[in-house]
């Protein structure tokens, strides 16, 4: 490759890395913080729970949906399909791009955790719908909207683990939550604190929820006060 070849290479990468620089700064992101208590939550690490149960996380991951941003100037925009699969082992997932960034602040954002009895009527679909990522029972019972298991030697089960595989878009049993929270300031995460979560729960009492049912309607209440703006 001669010297004018080798320049215009490097003006050419030089270019790509710049657009892909800007196309990434110029999306308004929605950033996520997965945590447990004042600790960051890190998969097989220890913690203990305000109940003292000492427990580990192997996998959590929870579907983010119906997203609505109202700005300052009280300018509201809700994103067409919005459908996220938030998971712990997967970092890329934790930033959720919306829309082009205007500069605006963000008074005020909801969205639901888990997936409406539309979409769950549709069929396995594809994207973070995909069945491949472990968050479909069946036609049946539709979508797991949020997934959690670990392990604890509070749990007399196999190998101590404790699963929790909350969903269900049939009445009685419909799990999917609203979270409405106020930013107001240019800089925020959305901290979801797992800590909340186990200080309602006793695990050699309630360690594995598989279906729809009144007990996971109860940790689905449980996961709404997870949510807030840091």
């Amino acid at each position: 490759m001669s010297s004018k070849q080798l320049l215009c290479f490097f003006l050419m990468l030089s270019f790509f890395q710049i657009g892909f620089t800007q196309e990434k700064g110029d999306s308004l992101v929605l950033p996520f913080n997965l945590k447990f208590d004042n600790s960051k939550l890190l998969s097989h690490k220890t913690y203990i729970s305000k109940n003292q149960d000492t427990l580990s996380i192997d996998l959590f991951r929870f579907y983010v949906s119906n997203i609505e941003i109202q700005f300052s100037d009280k300018s509201i925009f809700k994103p067409a399909n919005s459908y996220h699969l938030i998971a712990m082992d997967d970092p890329n997932s934790l930033q959720v791009s919306i829309c082009k960034n205007e500069n605006k602040i963000i008074s005020k954002i909801s969205f639901s955790i888990g997936i409406d009895s539309t979409t769950n009527v549709s069929g396995a679909l594809s994207g973070d719908l995909d069945p491949t990522k472990g968050m479909y029972w069946a036609w049946q019972s539709g979508y797991i909207n949020m997934k959690i298991e670990g392990k604890s030697s509070s749990c007399l089960t196999r190998k101590n683990e404790f699963q929790f595989h909350i969903g269900g878009y049939l009445y009685p049993y419909y799990a999917i939550r609203k979270i409405v929270l106020y930013p107001n300031k240019e800089q925020f995460e959305i901290a979801v604190d797992l800590g909340i979560l186990f200080s309602n729960l006793k695990l050699s009492e309630t360690n594995s929820i598989m279906i729809p049912s009144k007990i996971a309607m109860d940790i689905a209440n449980f996961s709404q006060s997870m949510f807030t703006i840091e």
